[in-house]
């Protein structure tokens, strides 16, 4: 089966094992896991084909988002990424809505209990749970609500140690770490109130919030101040073969691996080269997949250089200048096919390359979930945004400004507060920029003594390195929190290696010249294993993209207050010393390019709403003839009628306009549900069955 059951950062525990079956095959899984989890588990990625076209379906979101990984669970259709397994299911592919039983049992139909609180926070991610944590602080009343069956969004996903503020945002942690402390801090207050497993369905215009309890219970909350912090969706492409199963963000991926302990793929290809997906490549190499490649459509990717670089240094090559041509397929992802693209993003043609892969990570970017703040300001509520929703920016500025606004809603109550809340936001403008160009740094080595060399060369908010110095010989210009570090040297460093443990960005290395100076000492980080190097046990010791060669372990060690990140300390020629940034245990292996190449699909044949399965040449055709509104769309083509309700081709039928030459200003929007979640209709109107009367 294919689940994990060795990492080097998550620790696996004991699951308890059930049977269900799945088109009439008994299948084991995890109690309580989700069920597209139990499902890529046991090596099923087609969860049922579109009753339109009979296409192929599985997940997309893996976020509730969508309805693609729709299956049928003992006669009831369900979102598979949504709902836990339980032992005895009966799931059944989803090839259009079961039938109908013959018979309605009668019902009676009831009002829903309405809650009073003060605050409403929507979103138990880094912003909501920072948000409610300050707000517990002072005594607030609290309801904390998540679609998930965990406190921490996205932070459960995030096995990588974080940038910014030690102080203010647990740099230097892991943001599974994070999730634990926030959660548990939340939790601990009398006055806050944590609803999981609820998820938000409406916000209406007399002051009332619609919630579904426990996903079976719909409830009324009426709040005096709401606080969104809903974080954000994935954005997607327009490309031949884009609906495949197979093709899905990255964030899905991330669940699937990271949450759920799922090795979700064998060989994936990575579309997008910002933080998401970056981190997305290392987190499948830590998950033993292999990442064949990433392209990046600009000259540059836009993600924070040490995530590149911890890419390149194990081998993955990245292709800038490139875009995605198809994925490649009949039922599945069997490959890719990319090019190179010029100045205009116009393909350079002979370039197209094709590479065997089985999963594609979609990582272009993200839109706020902010239809709830938008229905809430229509409306007249008391409401604030933090997060992605406020701006999209990285989960170390979402927990910062989670903080600011529950400051903000403090004064509002008449809580009188300490903090300067002008300097907080400049602060966290610093924490939301986007990352600058690489600087050009020298570095002098000196061969005596010991001392850390930093590899870092961007001025990005960070500083673990230089709180953790139990010597206070670590500092930034001016101790500014972008700036780079550098090693004072006024006393002599101890060799603790606690800055290299601590590094986010596994930037740090240790040279110790002091028993050779030929053959210095060079301590690296290393936590892409769960077994210990040992002594005497080959690496290969690398330079960015150049391996220097294979050098025997002369020291393992891992610092308790680091247990998840090893300190491998080799024996190396000076030359070698001075140009060595990180190891790897094996010699890359590069894949070449094959022959397979799906042929070119027209515009007629390339999907653009992937829930009514309507194609770019159907929206094109509408838009010439002088379409401009997307109601009208809606009505001509269905599209944006699906279950996602045009959360994920909305953005892409703009950018067809674009393409047309037609602004988005000149554009009627399409009218938003009033629901934002598809919803039980029997729980909506919290029916119940109607006992007969004798």
């Amino acid at each position: 089966m294919n689940n994990i059951t060795k990492h080097p950062i998550i620790e696996i525990l004991e699951r308890k094992k059930v049977s269900f079956s799945f088109d009439g095959k008994n299948l084991t899984g995890f109690e309580e896991i989700v069920i597209s989890s139990a499902l890529f588990m046991n090596k099923i990625k087609i969860f049922g084909h579109h009753i339109k076209d009979d296409s192929p379906q599985g997940i997309f979101c893996a976020n509730g988002q969508c309805a693609q990984c729709n299956v049928i669970v003992n006669g009831i259709p369900v979102k598979a990424c949504m709902t836990p397994l339980k032992g005895g299911m009966r799931i059944e592919s989803c090839n259009g809505l079961p039938e109908l039983p013959p018979e309605d049992n009668a019902v009676t139909v009831g009002n829903s209990d309405i809650v009073d609180c003060e605050v409403l926070v929507i979103g138990a991610g880094p912003a909501g749970l920072s948000a409610t944590k300050i707000l517990g602080e002072n005594n607030v009343k609290v309801i904390l609500i998540d679609d998930k069956a965990e406190l921490g969004g996205k932070l459960v996903l995030q096995t990588h140690k974080f940038f910014g503020s030690e102080k203010d945002v647990y740099a230097g942690k892991r943001g599974i770490e994070i999730a634990k402390i926030l959660g548990k801090a939340v939790q601990s207050f009398s006055s806050v109130n944590v609803w999981l497993n609820s998820v938000c369905l409406a916000v209406f215009s007399d002051g009332l919030v619609g919630i579904l309890k426990d996903n079976d219970k719909y409830v009324l909350v009426k709040p005096k101040y709401l606080l969104i912090a809903t974080g954000a969706r994935e954005k997607m492409l327009v490309f031949a073969g884009n609906t495949l199963p197979g093709v899905y963000g990255a964030g899905a991926f991330q669940t699937l691996v990271n949450r759920d302990l799922i090795k979700a793929a064998d060989k994936i290809f990575i579309v997008g080269g910002g933080n998401v997906g970056l981190i997305a490549g290392y987190h499948a190499i830590q998950a033993s997949i292999e990442v064949i490649g990433l392209i990046e459509a600009l000259p540059e990717c836009g993600g924070y250089k040490v995530h590149e670089d911890k890419l390149r240094r194990l081998g993955v090559p990245i292709y800038t200048n490139h875009t995605i041509i198809s994925a490649n397929g009949e039922n599945n992802v069997d490959s890719i096919t990319i090019a190179q693209i010029d100045k205009d993003f116009n393909i350079i043609s002979g370039t197209e390359r094709t590479f065997p892969c089985d999963t594609i990570l979609i990582a272009v970017g993200l839109n706020p979930v902010d239809e709830f703040y938008h229905k809430a300001i229509d409306f007249g509520f008391k409401v604030w945004v933090a997060g992605d929703v406020q701006e999209i920016a990285e989960a170390s500025a979402a927990i910062f400004t989670g903080k600011i606004e529950a400051f903000k809603i403090l004064e509002e109550i008449g809580i009188e507060i300490s903090e300067n809340i002008d300097e907080l936001e400049n602060f966290a403008n610093i924490m939301k920029a986007k990352p600058p160009q690489p600087v050009e740094t020298e570095i002098t080595f000196k061969e005596e003594g010991i001392y850390p060399v930093f590899y870092c060369n961007q001025e990005i908010p960070c500083n673990p390195c230089t709180t953790v110095c139990d010597q206070q010989q670590i500092e930034t210009i001016d101790d500014l929190i972008t700036q780079l570090p550098y090693f004072k040297g006024e006393q002599d460093c101890i060799g603790c290696g606690k800055c290299v443990a601590v590094c986010p960005g596994l930037a740090v290395v240790l040279l110790d010249y002091r028993k050779d100076k030929n053959n210095p000492l060079v301590t690296f980080p290393f936590e892409l294993t769960e077994e210990k190097l040992e002594k005497g046990q080959e690496v290969v010791v690398v330079r960015n993209k150049k391996e220097l060669g294979k050098f025997e372990i002369h020291r393992s060690r891992i610092l308790k207050e680091f247990p998840k990140t090893q300190l491998i300390t080799i024996k190396l020629p000076s030359k070698i010393a001075k140009q060595a940034v990180a190891i790897k245990k094996y010699e890359t292996q590069f894949m070449e390019p094959t022959d397979l190449y799906q042929k070119a699909l027209s515009d007629d044949e390339i999907i653009v709403c992937r829930c009514e399965r309507v194609s770019v040449g159907e929206i094109r055709k509408w838009i010439k003839s002088g379409v401009r509104d997307f109601n009208e769309l809606k009505a001509l083509t269905k599209v944006g009628m699906g279950s996602c309700g045009g959360k994920t081709c909305t953005p892409l039928i703009e950018r067809i306009f674009r393409q047309e030459g037609i602004s988005v200003d000149d554009i009627t929007p399409g009218t938003r549900r009033p629901l934002f979640i598809e919803v039980p209709m029997g729980v909506f109107a919290n029916a119940k069955e109607k006992k007969e009367e004798f």
